[in-house]
């Protein structure tokens, strides 16, 4: 599946968010999790899960009564897909600008500050 056509909404990036920890799992157990932070019926967790089924995001399989539930994406493969989208969308297409009014509007720490100029000099070597 194409994440480009189809953009996780809030409520299903909850429910990747979930199942990226704990999959595979029952509607049920999903419901459980989420209801840790969210309040929300079982019928939409469950509508919404079916939704992202019939999408393409999760997979399922038949379990006695009822069905287990897993991602069928990557974190990863989510995260880059909607960046490179917000990138476009928001920035004109320009990491650059991105990173600036990132870096501008978070002070980030002496650890994150290590770990982004790994980053560059890493991307620099493969650009070579």
């Amino acid at each position: 599946m194409s994440i480009d056509s189809s953009a996780p909404t809030n409520s299903e990036l909850e429910i990747l968010d979930i199942l990226w920890q704990i999959a595979p799992a029952t509607a049920r157990e999903v419901h459980n999790e989420l209801g840790k932070t969210k309040k929300t019926g079982y019928t939409t967790t469950l509508k919404i899960i079916q939704n992202m089924f019939e999408k393409g995001m999760l997979s399922r399989e038949p379990k006695g009564q009822t069905h287990i539930y897993s991602p069928t994406l990557s974190r990863e493969t989510v995260q880059q897909s909607m960046l490179g989208g917000f990138v476009n969308r928001v920035f004109g297409g320009s990491a650059k600008r991105m990173i600036l009014q990132a870096l501008g509007n978070e002070q980030p720490d002496a650890k994150e500050l290590e770990e982004i100029k790994r980053m560059i000099e890493r991307i620099e070597k493969e650009n070579k």
